[in-house]
């Protein structure tokens, strides 16, 4: 009869996949909500952590992993990055098709009103795809949710916190818009914005805008009947829609520059970069903006010219900014860390250690990576720590997850165990979260 009953339920067993309750056992975990727990179980049911604790009882039916030997970590957040979401498709061809005309020259660029490289509509949510870039070397690494953008442009599009795993792209966002973010690029002069300052000054009118649409269209809300309709104006819509802006601040200058300006601008801001954050901890502290360290340390370029003339301060930075996340720590500015384009455990692994010889503590670059990142982007409520309640993202290692001769078991990303794939080597310097050097 119990031959007769395995064989009737087989195909739904195949089809189920991964059981929906999994208990780890007896695993030495870190909570991060908590002091470490020696000896614990962690039960995830249906995707959520259901218990967690040294006298869990297992319930009936779980898949029961060995915890013996094994370490349990929140699972991992990379703060910043395009995870998940395809490269562009290529431009299409300066010139006319075969057989053509010549093509007309497009019209110059008149000012704001054209919201030249503002794509702020863009959702990340509506692009990534769980196949999509780096989604697998992350959580190989150990990661398990990304906060994903688009990524080119001055405005250049909503983002989201996704979780690394999944079937289809809707089962990868946890929560949308996350933020908007926004970088200091510019054309070069002979197109606008030309400089720096003209990208801030675009910044500034495309916010102003927004507040002035924002005034008008409530207005015409209470008071639809005989008053001219406004435009629906989608760049400035994208603007509005998201909770908080990311501003990038490498230097010590930009930091300051940025936090004032994200006031200016009225928004909840997070500041990205900190190449010079390890001087910005008494200005940074008790400031109320969200900071991002770019994991990617600044450095000389690998096939550089060895002889290049390199400035003082370019050396400085080199050799200082690994201590930003210990003087972070130490002024009590909450942060969190991103990949910076670093996507094998190993450089991961290498990057983290140097911020650890500057002084930074295990615990503070456990948060750093785990609910640092939730509470920046206000999803605290469902990831970051081991608690009941909250999505099962769990990181399981054979040992401390910042020694190089540690190993990713496994991790679950929404209750779903996923093995690491073998590590792949680097692939060429393509500029992607590489860390802008300090002006020279």
């Amino acid at each position: 009869m119990t031959r007769l009953l395995m064989w009737f339920f087989a195909p739904a067993l195949a089809l189920a996949g991964v059981p929906s309750l999994i208990a780890i056992r007896g695993a030495h975990v870190v909570p991060v909500s908590g002091p470490d727990m020696a000896q614990a179980t962690v039960v995830v049911r249906d995707g959520v952590i259901e218990a967690v604790g040294p006298n869990v009882a297992i319930p009936q039916g779980a898949w029961v992993i060995d915890g013996q030997g094994l370490t349990v970590y929140p699972g991992f957040v990379d703060a910043l990055d395009d995870a998940g979401i395809p490269a562009a498709r290529p431009a299409a061809p300066a010139g006319p098709p075969p057989g053509a005309g010549a093509a007309p020259a497009p019209p110059p660029a008149r000012g704001p009103e054209d919201r030249p490289a503002t794509e702020s509509w863009l959702r990340a949510a509506d692009l990534v795809r769980p196949d999509g870039p780096h989604v697998h070397e992350l959580r190989s690494a150990g990661f398990t949710t990304a906060v994903s953008f688009p990524m080119q442009g001055i405005v250049a599009g909503q983002g989201a916190v996704i979780d690394l795993g999944g079937e289809r792209a809707g089962d990868m966002v946890v929560d949308t818009p996350a933020a908007e973010y926004i970088t200091t690029q510019t054309h070069g002069f002979g197109g606008y914005p030309g400089s720096l300052m003209g990208v801030i000054a675009y910044i500034r009118q495309l916010y102003l805008d927004a507040g002035y649409y924002k005034t008008v269209r409530t207005a015409y809300d209470q008071h639809q009947a005989g008053a001219p309709r406004p435009a629906y104006d989608r760049a400035i819509e994208g603007v509005l829609e998201p909770p908080r802006i990311l501003l990038p601040a490498a230097r010590l200058v930009e930091i300051d520059r940025m936090m004032r300006f994200g006031k200016e601008l009225g928004r909840k801001t997070v500041l990205y970069g900190m190449a010079e954050g390890y001087r910005a901890g008494d200005l940074l502290k008790g400031a109320n903006v969200g900071v991002l360290v770019n994991l990617k340390w600044p450095e000389a370029e690998r096939d550089g010219d060895p002889n290049a003339y390199v400035t003082l301060r370019t050396l400085e930075v080199r050799r200082n900014a690994p201590s930003t996340a210990a003087v972070l720590q130490k002024a009590g500015v909450p942060f969190a860390f991103y990949s910076g384009g670093l996507t094998t455990r190993t450089a991961l692994v290498r990057a983290m250690k140097r911020a650890l010889d500057a002084g930074l503590s295990r615990a503070g670059a456990v948060r750093a990576m785990t609910i640092e990142p939730a509470a920046i982007y206000g999803v605290a409520d469902r990831l970051g720590t081991i608690e009941t309640g909250k999505i099962a993202n769990l990181t399981v290692t054979d040992g401390d997850w910042f020694e190089e001769k540690t190993k990713v078991k496994f991790v679950l990303v929404d209750g779903k165990k996923y093995e690491p794939e073998p590590e792949m080597p680097p692939p060429a310097a393509n500029g992607r979260g590489r860390a802008p050097e300090v002006a020279k």
